[in-house]
């Protein structure tokens, strides 16, 4: 069979725009980790990244048909081609099928009526973002988050801010406010490899019989949906509170 030349350079072509895609996914979500660049420009490094990886894996499908025609003068970078375009694209798929279980929101409270409010921490002024209305955030919230109340903890409100500054140590927060005279405690929490900031208030109120009712929000500063992150991270929290 003929070595054509051209099947090794679309086999090439094909690898190395595939090791490129990885490059510059990692370099911008490594970049916007520590801030150089913006949070989303790094996300959507990994989102174009992976979008050009379909493009990449249907070369690499190419380059090893004229492999297979040429007697496999360069099979191995052409199989490498596919594997990563295939990888980054499956991956920005299932990202895609995850954020479609989740509500279109990145804002969680455990209490819809009356959230806990910020005081040193400012939420976002774009915080509609994605559903305009505060109705709309409502009622898309009530929805895919029905499960998130408010839990009740045998300790004063100081003692469960306190705890709650301990936990968030732990976890890595930047801690914003500890206020236990006000049964209040904010901070930032992070989100992903990217660091996704996200702002969190916890509100501890005594009960008579001597508990504490303890609320909790979580807002995203950016970007419209979460992955059910906010949620989640509320919902781990106050589960370690309990606990502890």
């Amino acid at each position: 069979m003929n070595d054509s030349p051209w099947t090794r350079r679309a086999s090439a072509l094909a690898f190395w725009l595939g090791i490129a895609i990885v490059v510059i996914a990692l370099a911008g979500t490594t970049l916007a980790r520590f801030d150089v660049i913006g949070k989303l420009p790094g996300f959507m490094s990994f989102v174009y990244s992976a979008m050009a990886g379909g493009g990449v894996a249907v070369l690499g499908l190419v380059a090893l048909v004229m492999n297979w025609r040429s007697g496999w003068p360069a099979a191995r970078k052409a199989v490498l081609a596919v594997v990563i375009g295939a990888a980054a694209f499956g991956g920005l798929s299932l990202l895609r099928s995850t954020a479609a279980e989740y509500p279109y929101i990145h804002d969680a409270t455990t209490d819809l009526e009356n959230p806990p409010e910020f005081v040193e921490l400012a939420i976002p002024e774009d915080n509609l973002r994605g559903v305009d209305t505060v109705e709309a955030w409502k009622e898309a919230h009530a929805e895919g988050y029905s499960d998130l109340t408010p839990v009740t903890v045998n300790a004063t409100p100081a003692a469960v801010v306190a705890k709650a500054e301990e936990l968030a140590k732990e976890r890595g927060w930047t801690i914003a406010a500890v206020a236990p005279d006000e049964g209040r405690f904010e901070a930032v929490a992070y989100a992903s490899w990217i660091k996704f900031e996200d702002i969190v208030v916890l509100r501890a109120v005594p009960l008579e019989n001597g508990e504490t009712l303890v609320d909790m929000r979580s807002i995203s500063r950016v970007g419209i949906s979460d992955l059910g992150e906010n949620a989640k991270r509320i919902r781990e929290f106050l589960a370690a509170l309990q606990e502890s």
